[in-house]
């Protein structure tokens, strides 16, 4: 356990701060088109039922003298009846009020029936046999107990798992009846996600953190469900730890939270992002089927000649893996090749994947933009830039943006931007809009790499300004994904509901792999530069992604890690 190591803080933990904005979405939700459990509030998760509760009360605060920079722990209210309470939630005071906890109360599913398994005599829930107190901010001292937090852990029967922590603002342990933990097999591990509230960075003497947490099996196949609770950990904790507490599990077979496809297209049309591009912007996205069109060839390997791709591309060899036999390239000679690179964004769409995300409680709905080529970079160095020739330039160009949907609601919860090898998740109160609840996406110039505001992003080290430019800004160059996409795949309803295009299933590399001296162009620009920057210029673009020093075709979506899987970030 994590002892009773303590400290005590000064008395701005008595008062409960002002309460944190709420934030609501720009304009009202519609009325979602009518079908199974989307949208409505609970989600069955098999022997489980659960509700996103949102509204809490005041517990403790761990205000410094500047009150935002502090975090508070609030108990969840207005559980209705029949439902119990999982834990208690945590926010940082500088963030507008968004948070939930999920609240659940046991309820058979249909596909489940009563059996003669040891469950039947087992309850989901039960409540827990006693309380751990973890930490306290009274530094131990009986005298010192008013306005302090005590951090308590519920001990669950042997089989069940504990869900979350409570909070108290008194050194009394809770009632048994606060708080329920769940039957083992009805969860799953769960891990610490980021730091809330670290008391090490003013108490090193008592390491004690906060985080929150997300479930360790994410993705398109992972069942974990998220309780909106927190963990608590000494600073010893390590990644790859098993937590004191679980996530939940959904059970449910028939995944009845998730939108149906009329449910899909009303929630493309609601919140559909607009995509800008660079006022500058050279390489503008196209349909797959014009690049098709207009020349672009499959060439096998050892064949000098390439071949025409039928217009959805279903003579494409399909299946399999990335074995480097096939590659996709522009037409060979003069004014054809240079059109094509400019792509048409006439013709252009979002191409859109619909998977179940944190155990089918949220969607992710994941838009794939396609640019028939990706321009060379742009190397910043402090106030200096220089247009590189080849680096950073590739044939096809194949880039995404994901948006996380809340299946209790519907409401936009967050936006993934994929940036290069990377990405960073936003959530919606810091997104920009530009109609209703239409977020903005900027497209970056020459790579295509997504932001979610206008600015200059450096890949490198933004502190000391030197690295490769990612510029993003408005334009009149813009792709409306609210009426400008294609549905292309949406697994969980089942085969033939959506009809996966031919080129979709092409695992190989859409460009040819051209391999060329980088290092000859980077060390000329570098041993011109001041003796002084020398060093930390060739160190960062020492540490670039190796996919800047040759010009490789990306693979299609379908073979991309997050396809499957959970965004990375």
């Amino acid at each position: 356990m994590f002892g009773f190591q303590c400290f005590y803080r000064k008395r701005t933990d008595q008062l409960a701060p002002s309460e944190p904005e709420t934030f609501s979405l720009p304009a009202p939700l519609p009325q979602w088109p009518q079908g199974q459990g989307f949208g409505s509030g609970k989600i069955n998760l098999g022997e489980l039922e659960v509700v996103k509760i949102t509204r809490f009360k005041f517990i403790w605060s761990s205000n410094t003298e500047e009150e935002r920079k502090g975090v508070t722990f609030y108990k969840p209210v207005g559980i209705p009846e029949g439902f119990s309470s999982l834990g208690h939630y945590c926010q940082s005071n500088d963030q507008p009020f968004r948070g939930f906890v999920l609240a659940a109360q046991e309820t058979r599913s249909e596909s489940e029936p009563a059996h003669s398994s040891t469950h039947v005599a087992s309850p989901a829930l039960r409540e827990p046999l006693d309380y751990t107190l973890v930490w306290s901010s009274n530094n131990g001292s009986d005298e010192r107990l008013e306005g302090c937090g005590f951090f308590w852990l519920p001990q669950p029967p042997e089989g069940y798992k504990s869900m979350g922590y409570l909070v108290t603002r008194s050194p009394k342990k809770p009632k048994l009846d606060k708080v329920r933990c769940v039957r083992a097999d009805l969860t799953d591990r769960c891990e610490n996600y980021r730091v809330i509230f670290d008391a090490g960075t003013r108490f090193s003497e008592f390491p004690f953190q906060v985080w929150s947490t997300r479930p360790s099996h994410r993705g398109m196949l992972g069942r974990g469900v998220s309780v909106g609770t927190f963990s608590c950990n000494s600073c010893c904790w390590t990644p790859g730890q098993e937590l004191l507490v679980a996530c939940l599990k959904n059970l449910d077979p028939k995944l009845h939270a998730m939108p149906n496809c009329d449910q899909i297209h009303a929630l493309i049309n609601h919140y559909g992002p607009t995509v800008f591009f660079h006022p500058d912007e050279i390489y503008m996205p196209s349909s797959v089927s014009w690049f098709f069109e207009n020349g672009a060839l499959l060439f096998r390997k050892g064949d000098l000649v390439g071949k025409s791709i039928d217009v959805d591309g279903s003579n494409l060899p399909s299946g399999g893996r990335n074995d480097r036999e096939f590659w996709i390239d522009l037409p060979g000679g003069g004014d054809r090749r240079s059109n094509i690179k400019l792509g048409n964004l006439g013709s252009a769409k979002l191409y859109v994947h619909v998977k179940l995300a944190l155990g089918g409680t949220f969607t992710d709905i994941a838009m794939w933009i396609f640019c028939p080529f990706n321009g060379p970079a742009t190397l910043k160095v402090g106030v200096m830039n220089f247009a590189l020739s080849k680096i950073g330039q590739h044939v096809c160009d194949w880039e995404h943006f994901t948006l996380r949907i809340c299946n209790f609601t519907g409401e936009l919860w967050s936006i993934y931007f994929s940036q290069h090898s990377g990405g960073v998740w936003v959530n919606a109160y810091d997104l920009e809009y530009i109609q209703g609840n239409k977020a903005i996406v900027y497209s970056s110039k020459s790579g295509h790499a997504s932001f979610p505001r206008p600015g200059t992003y450096i890949q490198g080290s933004a502190k000391l300004g030197i690295g490769i430019r990612n510029d993003a800004a408005r334009s009149n160059l813009y792709l409306d994904s609210s009426t400008h996409y294609e549905l292309v795949a949406a697994e969980y309803l089942g085969d033939g509901v959506v009809s996966e295009p031919g080129w979709l299933q092409f695992m190989r590399e859409w460009g040819p792999t051209i391999v060329y001296d980088s290092r000859t162009e980077l060390d000329k620009i570098i041993s011109n530069l001041p003796l002084m920057l020398r060093y930390s210029v060739a160190n960062i673009v020492g540490k670039l992604p190796v996919e800047l020093y040759g010009e490789e075709g990306p693979t299609g979506p379908k073979e991309k890690n997050n396809w499957t899987g959970d965004e990375r970030g």
